[in-house]
């Protein structure tokens, strides 16, 4: 039988794996009676941590939240997660958090056991993160319009656009999402009665929570959809329809929700939404995606890729042919 102290680790550690257990599941895995579980139980609620029990047939035990933060039993893999993503907080894009999380990574690998302060140390050294050169956001800031999009709060807030007109904005907040390079609020402007995109970044003033309200159903069914339309095609001033002559799958390993957004045809082949802020851009990516395509619109990128081509043959030191009389266009242009 488990001394003590490993018996309420062990307890502990049950206890954080499942929601609940009934006394007499807990009493088996731990080789115990009734009463030296009750015992344990009341242990662990005088070290703070938050053991919640039912009586009667169906009753059990519980672990649930407290109004302060227990220390907590993790696994090898676990803790490995924990350290890899304490590390990665160190360096992101929200301000404020690369202090605390060092300093809570400093405590995790003081207590790791040597075997995992080995394989921590590993893929510390291995992993090597490229410097951020995006915007960052407050982390205070991140937390007050997560709450209210938890709590269904209205927001009022300074904002700055794209043409960096200064408004102010009052909206229903229904979502953070973050592209990994930016965090993004989607919300119902009150004012425009539609759904907007915010880059929180562009928010210029403190943020002040309002009026609860009823929450709608989210625009395109999927918040994520709907940012990384916004981002790949409607913030920018050329937008092309392309089609790719390669399955869908294939180019989705390609094309990242980001930058445009795929549309199914047929079993081999598929639609793309694009967008860029010049047709040679659009033109340049293009060229380099690696399958045969048609562009459907906007027509002026057929002459960027004709000089592309051009300039390729002059660069592999071909002639450059006479160009063949200019194809009939595909699909509607306006």
């Amino acid at each position: 039988m488990l001394g003590t102290s490993a018996r309420l680790l062990r307890l502990l550690s049950l206890m954080q794996t499942r929601r609940s257990w009934t006394g007499a599941e807990l009493g088996a895995r731990l080789e115990i009676t009734a009463r030296t579980l009750r015992r344990d139980v009341d242990r662990l609620r005088s070290l703070g941590y938050p053991v919640h029990s039912t009586s009667g047939v169906a009753g059990g035990y519980r672990l649930g939240a407290g109004t302060e933060l227990p220390p907590l039993l993790l696994d090898d893999e676990e803790a490995l997660a924990v350290s890899l993503g304490l590390r990665t907080a160190a360096t992101s894009s929200v301000t404020g958090m690369e202090e605390v999380a060092l300093r809570a990574l400093a405590k995790l690998e003081q207590v790791l056991p040597p075997r995992l302060r080995r394989r921590l140390s590993a893929l510390h050294a291995s992993v090597v993160s490229l410097p951020r050169s995006g915007p960052t956001v407050d982390g205070r800031l991140l937390a007050t319009i997560a709450a209210a999009c938890r709590d269904h709060a209205r927001l009022t807030f300074g904002y700055r656009g794209n043409d960096g007109v200064a408004t102010s904005r009052r909206v229903e907040p229904a979502g953070l999402v973050h592209t990994g390079l930016r965090w993004y609020l989607v919300a119902w402007d009150l004012t425009r009665a539609d759904w907007r995109t915010f880059r929180l970044d562009r928010i210029t003033s403190k943020v002040a929570t309002g009026a609860s309200f009823f929450p709608r159903s989210p625009p395109e069914g999927d918040l994520a959809a709907y940012v990384a339309r916004g981002v790949s095609l409607e913030a920018y001033p050329i937008r092309a329809r392309v089609l790719l002559r390669a399955p869908i799958a294939e180019m989705a390993r390609k094309i990242s929700p980001s930058a445009g957004a795929l549309e199914s045809v047929d079993a081999r082949s598929c639609l793309l939404h694009a967008g860029a802020y010049s047709p040679e851009m659009l033109a340049a990516w293009m060229s380099t995606l690696g399958v045969d395509f048609e562009i459907r619109e906007p027509p002026e990128m057929r002459e960027h890729l004709r000089h592309i081509g051009d300039r390729a043959y002059r660069a592999a030191g071909l002639r450059v042919h006479a160009r063949a009389p200019r194809p009939r266009l595909h699909g509607r242009t306006r």
